[in-house]
This record gives C-alpha cells, structure tokens and sequence, in this order.
C-alpha cells in the first residue's frame, strides 16, 4: 500500500519528466470517463437496455401513490404562475 504522500509511480514519472499540473489532471480525467464509459457499455449489454429502467417506485397504498402523482410532478412548478398556481399550495 502507498503512503499517503506518495503518487503513483506513472504519475510520479509524469511530474519528473515536468509535464504540468493540469496536463497530468486532464489525462487521468479522460481515462477515468473512458473506464465508466466502458462498465456503462458493459451493463448495457448485461442488462440488454438501459439500466435505469429498471428502477421502480414503491408505495406505501394506492392513496399514496396518487398522492404523489398528483402533487409531485415537476412539469406543473414550471407552468406560467398565472396558469396555475403551485400544487403544493392547495
């Protein structure tokens, strides 16, 4: 294990060989995108779709869910104030 204070031996070569700071940063940025890119692609082949679809919500009763149905949908606290008023205010 590294001591705290330490880098990683290909960072550290990069910093020796006096590449900058922000160089260093935006390639490990760039193979840290490419790293979730490619576990994105992966359980995208699992799953067979998006994986978000999956997500499911689940309510206490039927009462409850229209309740949240009702109140909560963020299209309607977009409308014109003078079209409608903030359903959480009724």
């Amino acid at each position: 294990m590294q001591a705290i204070n330490e880098l990683d031996p290909r960072l550290q070569l990069a910093v020796d060989m006096r590449i900058s700071g922000l160089d260093i940063m935006h390639g490990e940025l760039k193979v840290l995108l490419l790293e979730a890119e490619r576990e994105l692609e992966e359980a995208q082949q699992i799953e067979g779709m998006d994986p978000c679809q999956h997500i499911v919500r689940v309510y206490e009763d039927d009462e409850m869910k229209a309740a949240v149905e009702a109140y909560y949908q963020p299209y309607k606290w977009r409308k014109d104030p003078a079209e409608e008023t903030d359903p959480r205010d009724k």
